[in-house]
């Protein structure tokens, strides 16, 4: 539409009803969603852009694909965008992104996020773990000054598994034997004073030395003070990786030695566990991208649909 045309369109915005102007929003929200995500998805690429196919960056633009630009690399002849090669590659419906990504920032169930912004419960499950994909590895690279690390268990699950290697639970079900066992998924979660957090899935059972040498060592800084408890995994972990260590006998009542306690992490284990609970069971096998969530939200990090959407693309296209 012309300049001239669209001042006449909008002289005449002001004779609708109040009907006709609530079902023209309607009309518009979902251009208005497109260019939402459009332009999250601009500001957060890289400059310059380069080829997924073969890292070259000499490309000319080559039309516009559901709002976004496409390129065509000079060399290789590949077109790509700047979604090209990321978890939400190929995913449909952009312009209902933002109102999705608004409800994952609630905390909202598969079915209640897709009976909300009118997609398939399937489509919504999907793009909760899509999105999940990249803002899962949206950590900090290392915690340093005084770190808290402690492990939580909870029941393994199969669920949404069409073959299962154990008899199936009814409804959650419990484990066959006390304690923590082979029926359990050990999150550790690692904490420094400063709030930065780091979780995992070490495996099944208790942690084990080898464990924390393979997913805690590679993110405490030279230079920390590991607290936990009085575990001896933690003990010889710290021995063989020469590393300041102090704990607390929790089984003898000691609780807090000045400023050493594990308090900042069980607090984390706490909100972590209460918010896992309004899903009614999480799968083992996506549980990594349910800490990647709860981190997000965890005091407020991520609080715009825009940083959650940048999360989730993570790195475009970078040089091979």
């Amino acid at each position: 539409m012309n300049a001239a045309g669209f001042r006449r369109l909008l002289q005449q915005a002001g004779l609708l009803s109040r009907q006709q102007r609530s079902l023209l929003i309607e009309f518009l929200r979902p251009a208005l969603g497109l260019d939402q995500v459009c332009e999250a998805i601009d500001g957060a690429r890289p400059a310059p852009l380069c080829c997924p196919g073969c890292g070259g960056f000499r490309h000319y633009r080559h039309g516009i694909v559901r709002g976004l630009q496409r390129y065509r690399c000079r060399a290789c002849g590949r077109t790509f965008s700047a979604l090209t090669g990321t978890p939400l590659a190929r995913l449909r419906h952009r312009a209902k992104w933002i109102d999705y990504l608004r409800d994952m920032l609630d905390s909202r169930s598969v079915r209640a996020a897709a009976k909300r912004i009118g997609v398939h419960r399937n489509t919504s499950f999907r793009w909760r773990h899509r999105f999940l994909d990249g803002a899962r590895l949206d950590q900090p690279e290392r915690l340093a000054g005084i770190a808290e690390a402690d492990e939580m268990f909870i029941l393994e699950s199969q669920k949404g598994s069409r073959c299962l290697d154990r008899p199936a639970r009814k409804r959650g079900g419990s484990a066959h034997s006390r304690g923590i066992s082979h029926e359990h998924d050990c999150i550790l979660v690692a904490r420094d004073r400063s709030g930065q957090t780091r979780s995992c899935i070490t495996g099944r059972a208790a942690v084990t030395p080898s464990q924390l040498h393979r997913h805690l060592l590679p993110v405490l800084d030279p230079d920390v003070l590991l607290v936990t408890d009085g575990h001896v995994a933690y003990r010889t972990f710290t021995r063989e990786a020469g590393i300041a260590h102090a704990f607390v006998n929790l089984r003898a009542g000691e609780r807090m030695r000045g400023a050493v306690h594990v308090q900042n992490v069980n607090s984390y284990h706490q909100r972590l566990r209460s918010w896992l609970s309004r899903f009614h069971g999480v799968a083992s096998r996506y549980l990594p991208n349910y800490l990647g969530w709860r981190w997000a939200l965890d005091e407020g990090r991520i609080a715009e649909p825009e940083q959650l959407l940048r999360a989730a693309i993570g790195i475009f296209h970078i040089q091979r």
